[in-house]
């Protein structure tokens, strides 16, 4: 029922070196995520955005990982959407729903997935959020305090993010029509005026943006097999 792109094309330039492939808990960051797609009962068909330069290594994991639901392994864009609108176009004719994942969100369970997809099949669009905890500022480009900003019904938002395949296919549709960047899915749906629902996140699924997220993200899987 549920087709999953993962997008892995970044180039990893905060971390210096290619994130995906660094190490935690014993395995590739992307072994990581992927795996939570792999055991998730509702996803069917897995289609991987990457960097040609690491599709070799992403197949040979893949492989050894024994992943079976990863049909494909397809180029990425210069931009976020630019690789999800290629993950799009090689969707199986069966796929009724599709999720947008981000590779480097290794912390990712499935049932944080079927949550996000449950509330898909009931308002065609869903994505995962945390309320936002911290005190919030507003600064001028000299970095002094203009205002504070009210965090109260402010989200931070995650992946997956999940939808019925013909509204996001509609909203790409939209977004390259009129030439505007999107940095989520949900920007591109909120653009046709359609209702997505947020499933608040009550785990770990930060994404690994620098170095000092490695040891945390170790951490945290560490703590999962030790109480499950």
């Amino acid at each position: 029922m549920l087709s999953a792109i993962i997008v892995a094309a970044g180039s990893s330039r905060r971390m210096g070196f290619s994130k995906l492939f660094a190490t935690i808990a014993g395995k590739p960051v992307i072994a990581h995520t992927i795996r939570a797609f792999e055991r998730s009962r509702s996803v069917t068909e897995i289609i991987i955005v990457a960097r040609e330069d690491q599709h070799d290594e992403i197949g040979e994991m893949a492989r050894a990982e024994s992943f079976k639901k990863v049909r494909s392994i397809i180029p990425g864009g210069e931009h976020r959407q630019d690789s999800v609108r290629a993950g799009l176009a090689r969707l199986g004719v069966d796929a009724k729903y599709v999720a947008v994942h981000d590779a480097a969100r290794p912390l990712i369970v499935p049932e944080q997935i079927e949550r996000v997809f449950e509330q898909c099949r009931t308002h065609g669009a869903a994505a995962l959020a945390e309320p936002v905890n911290d005190t919030l500022k507003r600064a001028g480009a000299d970095f002094a305090v203009i205002d504070s900003v009210d965090r109260h019904q402010l989200y931070a938002m995650q992946t997956p993010q999940i939808f019925e395949r013909g509204l996001i296919e509609e909203a790409y549709r939209g977004v390259y029509a009129e030439n505007v960047s999107v940095t989520d899915e949900v920007s591109a749906v909120e653009r046709l005026g359609r209702k997505v629902v947020l499933v608040l996140n009550n785990d770990f699924n930060f994404k690994i943006t620098h170095p000092r997220d490695l040891p945390l993200a170790e951490f945290v899987l560490r703590q999962r097999e030790t109480h499950p």
